[in-house]
């Protein structure tokens, strides 16, 4: 092991690591984006991520033939994934922090509860036609999309 590799191993501190980064900002870091621009930002970011979201959900349920909760399950993650850091970097302009890292993984947890039990409900609610998968993503996700951005902008995005 080279002296370089062992004071890192040394050093290193004992906390969770920092969610990745995406270099997606022009412009100096803060919170004082304006409402308007927010918005605009929150709901482009969530239009990409709901696709990242419903392409992988459609894929896993139609094609790979996953459980319809385990194929939203795992779309969900993946479009969240993508929302929040994008959102934090591109939206919100926010710092990285652990502590608004570990809010928006509590939130994540109640709107996935949410999308995924709202997706089903709606799913076996629908008539078997062919925009029932649709439908039934859309209402979900724009619940969860409502909730986000009024915790995300009102809380998670205010802690320092």
């Amino acid at each position: 092991m080279s002296r370089a590799l062992v004071f890192c191993v040394v050093t290193a501190e004992p906390h969770l690591p920092l969610p990745p980064e995406l270099p997606l900002v022009d412009e100096p870091g803060g919170t004082d984006v304006d409402l308007k621009t927010q918005i605009i930002r929150f709901l482009a970011t969530g239009i990409f991520s709901a696709v990242v979201d419903f392409g992988l959900y459609t894929l896993l349920f139609t094609v790979v033939g996953l459980p319809l909760p385990v194929a939203k399950s795992i779309s969900f993650i993946a479009g969240t994934t993508t929302a929040y850091l994008i959102n934090r970097r591109w939206t919100f302009q926010a710092e990285p922090n652990r502590k608004r890292f570990l809010a928006v993984i509590a939130l994540y947890a109640l709107t996935f509860a949410l999308q995924v039990g709202i997706n089903q409900l709606c799913y076996y609610a629908l008539p078997d036609v062919w925009w029932r998968i649709a439908l039934a993503f859309c209402v979900a996700q724009g619940t969860a999309t409502v909730i986000n951005f009024i915790v995300q902008r009102a809380v998670i995005f205010k802690i320092n």
